[in-house]
């Protein structure tokens, strides 16, 4: 594993400072890369919440016209790519994988600030659609770095919830297992590349969450391990997992292998501490297999998980928009591309 050259008395003070940090946070998510043989990546993630986030699976094909933000002079684009997505509240995209196996997951991170002065006078896009704009225009991690870079857009987003701003960061994988961590720093977007490292969760922001991870490793996790659910303890987890289970080019078995490193960093449904009521829970895990093109829905409070199979779906350019609503859907086990029906798409929360 790549270690980041910080000296000791540092390392311990970014650690001990990072753990108070989140100590009390309500939002909690986590991410993990599960990395199998035979070309075999299978991208796990949850969503935790304090309450519910209604998520519905929308299948959008090649060759719509979109639009990023109801603000003049937005971003406008053509779908190159077909992809499925996770949509919140019926109004925002969470996460999805395109027809090229490109995956991308939005997590919180509470130290998030996407515009400054600078970077304000962009073209604007909304939150709701930014992943739907990297998924429907890139095929690999390269390809969004290069949009990165460019930073010719202005992101911001509306509150949901009650009020809650949406601030994240994003994981991002392709097919060949690649993957970077993108964040906002007023204005700044810092990209980092993952190299050997094989789970995010939320805050600290990424350099001081490596040191974290450092530092377990060093410790050694055979003999001891972080067992809370804060956000250091479960990336220190899910890293440490993740390097230690088989690799299988066997597309059930792998992706069972992720659901069971992310079941370990996941937050026990339901779970209550009496003096943090706004903790958070896990309310559904996913599953993105980037070589067989297989999206895993795992509602907790389901009997069975469930999978849109993205390479028997139709995405040329006229097809219609399909979506599977979940909440209809509780007792679907396997593939679930038959629940998959006609619709005009979803309304963007700008």
């Amino acid at each position: 594993m790549r270690h980041i050259a910080f000296p000791a008395i540092m390392t311990a003070a970014i650690v001990a400072g990072s753990l108070l940090s989140v100590t009390s946070d309500a939002s909690a998510c986590s991410r993990i890369l599960y990395e199998g043989s035979d070309s075999l990546y299978v991208v796990g993630r949850s969503l935790d919440w304090k309450t519910p986030i209604p998520t519905n699976l929308y299948v959008y094909p090649r060759g719509i016209h979109k639009k990023g933000s109801d603000r003049p002079g937005a971003i406008e684009w053509d779908s190159r790519y077909g992809a499925v997505y996770a949509v919140g509240y019926d109004g925002g995209i969470t996460e999805g994988m395109n027809e090229k196996g490109l995956v991308v997951n939005g997590l919180f991170c509470k130290g998030t600030v996407y515009e400054s002065e600078a970077t304000s006078s962009r073209p604007p896009i909304s939150m709701s659609m930014f992943i739907g704009w990297l998924l429907d225009c890139n095929a690999t991690v390269e390809e969004v770095k290069d949009v990165l870079r460019r930073h010719d857009f202005s992101l911001s987003g509306a509150t949901f919830d009650g009020g809650t701003a949406s601030t994240l960061h994003w994981g991002v994988t392709d097919a060949t297992g690649r993957s970077i961590i993108f964040e906002f720093d007023n204005g700044t977007i810092n990209i980092f590349e993952m190299g050997d490292y094989r789970a995010m969760t939320n805050d600290p922001q990424w350099p001081s969450m490596t040191a974290i991870v450092d530092y377990w490793q060093k410790k050694g996790g055979h003999n001891t391990l972080p067992g809370t659910v804060s956000s250091p303890d479960r990336c220190v987890r899910g890293n440490y997992f993740a390097h230690h289970v088989q690799p299988t080019g066997d597309t059930d078995l792998g992706v069972s292998i992720a659901r069971s490193i992310l079941v370990n960093c996941s937050v026990p449904y339901t779970y209550e501490v009496e003096t943090e009521p706004n903790l958070s829970s896990t309310q559904w895990r996913s599953f993105s297999d980037t070589r067989d093109l297989r999206y895993y829905f795992d509602i907790v409070t389901n009997p069975g998980m469930y999978y849109i199979d993205l390479s028997q779906c139709d995405l040329s350019k006229g097809a219609p928009v399909r979506r599977m609503d979940t909440v209809k859907e509780t007792q679907i086990v396997g593939n679930a591309n038959h629940c998959l029906e006609k619709n005009p798409g979803f309304t963007p929360m700008y």
